[in-house]
């Protein structure tokens, strides 16, 4: 039977949830889900997608994840693939990993946003251990939200919720724990959760656009990195950082899958242009090309 068609919106934010096979789970341990939240930073410094809220279970996880612009597919895609490709080489086992490609649901109003993430933190209550106290769990963003924590994983926005409870910091932070502590008594969000209904929520977000001109982006480069055209698209040692950049930025500005980013390139594999990409997220936060992906941001127009 043919997979349903995913409703997607660029500009959304979803409730995605992640599930394993029934017969094992999907986190063994706390290194398997310290991994998957590193590769989710590793996707969000491709995709530029924001995180509202996450809460990782044994055999499944929560997220509240503003696309941001990005194909969701396309990031839960990457995390999973690789994600997978982690725990079956740890683990030593073969086959597939997870139930779905993944679950998601539009949200369509502020106010199942913000019972969202109190439904997403108050997964954790059903962990032995932290039933009364489920900000005290290590792989929530509930403690981030409440200042109990720093966000390790400089993967949360905590920000855009905590504003709707109040101009002060501190003031926000209570409100929202007095919010999540009650709002659980009379919304039952379970029976909401990944109903069909084509609905979404967009607010005044700022959405990062992905429809740049790949060739734009290339002469952009060139000019910026004082190259020539021969030494950016085909083989040369000396113009791997070149080319690295380019693959992120065409990942990231374009939405383009790795195997587009082949054809653009030539004569060059999908997993070459993985390891390019991540090489490309490494040399944007180095000195010498600080500032270019603004660069073309600014010129691609």
């Amino acid at each position: 039977m043919p997979r349903m068609a995913r409703e997607k919106s660029y500009d959304s934010i979803y409730h995605i949830m992640v599930k394993s096979i029934s017969e094992v789970n999907l986190f063994k341990d706390d290194e398997d889900k310290i991994s998957y939240l590193n590769y989710m930073k590793k996707a969000q410094e491709q995709f530029e997608f924001i995180v509202y809220a996450y809460c990782l279970m044994d055999n499944h996880a929560h997220f509240v994840i503003d696309a941001n612009g990005s194909d969701i597919s396309k990031v839960m895609h990457f995390i999973n693939y690789k994600y997978a490709m982690y725990f079956n080489k740890r683990h030593g086992r073969h086959g597939y990993l997870f139930q779905d490609r993944f679950k998601s649901k539009i949200v369509k109003n502020e106010r199942y946003l913000f019972a969202l993430t109190a439904y997403v933190h108050f997964n954790a209550t059903a962990i032995k251990g932290y039933e009364d106290h489920p900000e005290e769990y290590a792989f929530s963003s509930l403690g981030v939200y409440l200042g109990l924590n720093d966000d390790k994983y400089n993967l949360i926005d905590d920000k855009f919720v905590l504003s709707m409870f109040g101009l002060n910091d501190k003031i926000a932070r209570a409100n929202y724990r007095e919010f999540i502590f009650k709002v659980k008594k009379f919304i039952d969000i379970q029976k909401e959760e990944f109903a069909k209904e084509p609905t979404e929520y967009r607010s005044m977000r700022r959405i990062l656009v992905r429809d740049y001109s790949p060739e734009k982006i290339i002469m952009l480069l060139i000019e910026k990195l004082n190259i020539n055209r021969y030494s950016l698209l085909k083989y040369r040692r000396d113009g791997i950082e070149a080319k690295a950049l380019l693959c992120f930025i065409l990942r990231k500005l374009c939405d383009l899958r790795c195997a587009d980013i082949c054809r653009i390139l030539g004569n060059i594999g999908q997993a070459r242009v993985s390891k390019l990409c991540s090489l490309g997220s490494e040399l944007v936060l180095n000195k010498k090309y600080e500032g270019i992906v603004e660069y073309i941001l600014l010129n691609a127009n």
